[in-house]
């Protein structure tokens, strides 16, 4: 099930990176699938098992209707991880992760 494939994909992301909705889209073989893989994760049944926070659009800004806590919530989740977040931007070149 495509949920699931999501849910797992995040699994994957090591510590300090993140990817973008665009490249789970890739990964599942469908680039036009960015948007479902957001509505995907805006449902995210577990934040905790599902780092949600370590997905960004595709030019490293952070989602402004993040779903636990919003954009402030999601920059300091990326932070603590030593991701470094500028105006609610991160550095792909530097930060994201290639799979």
């Amino acid at each position: 099930m495509l949920k699931e494939k999501v849910y797992n994909y995040l699994l994957t992301i090591p510590k300090g990176k993140v990817v973008t909705y665009k490249q789970i889209a890739e990964h599942l073989g469908n680039t036009k699938l960015a948007r479902v893989v957001g509505n995907i994760l805006h449902k995210n049944p577990n934040e905790k098992k599902y780092p949600c926070y370590k997905v960004v659009n595709s030019k490293g800004y952070l989602s402004k209707n993040f779903a636990f806590g919003g954009i402030e919530k999601q920059k300091e989740k990326l932070e603590k991880e030593n991701i470094e977040v500028s105006d609610y931007k991160v550095n792909l070149e530097k930060y994201q992760y290639k799979d």
